[in-house]
């Protein structure tokens, strides 16, 4: 990696982990997922797992809440969900065409942004479940206990990927 990517990539990491800590209290309402997606499109599929992975490890391990250390299963959940996010991020770059119309570009994103909650919620919301054994039916009646925060991530990442990706697409064009 070149040390103008690298640069950036620890850039993405520190905003990701600093608005992963400054958001830390708002619940189902963050901006990591959209920094990953973001580092993807800027850097490639490559960087964008790396930014991924290590800036999810690195702000779920040090969670002033509760380290993501001790739940292996969750913390493996959610880097391996960035990770996927950050690659998203490259392999969708070419539908970000710099001639498209800014609200496709919004449309977009917030579909980006549905699509990457939903990967996140369900990798998470499984984690659990699997690890101490439970059946298919009380799985989902876990996952239905917690429906309502899914549906706010999932409706503030799609408000959060239509409003930031196209204003940073403009800005890096």
């Amino acid at each position: 990696m070149e040390l103008n990517n690298l640069v950036k990539a620890a850039i993405f990491s520190a905003l990701a982990i600093g608005l992963g800590y400054a958001f830390l209290f708002v619940p189902n309402i963050e901006f990591i997922t959209v920094i990953v997606f973001i580092s993807g499109l800027t850097l490639g599929i490559k960087t964008g797992m790396i930014v991924g992975g290590s800036s999810m490890f690195i702000f779920s391990a040090m969670n002033p809440i509760g380290s993501g250390l001790i739940f292996p299963p969750l913390l493996i959940g959610q880097v391996l969900s960035m990770l996927l996010i950050g690659m998203i991020g490259g392999l969708i770059k070419p539908l970000f065409n710099a001639n498209h119309h800014h609200r496709f570009q919004a449309i977009l994103a917030g579909l980006c942004g549905l699509g990457c909650a939903l990967l996140y919620d369900i990798s998470t919301t499984i984690a659990y479940p699997i690890s101490v054994g439970y059946g298919f039916k009380q799985t989902i009646g876990y996952a239905i206990s917690g429906i309502l925060f899914t549906f706010i991530h999932q409706i503030s990442n799609v408000i959060i990927f239509s409003i930031v990706v196209p204003k940073y697409l403009k800005i890096n064009s």
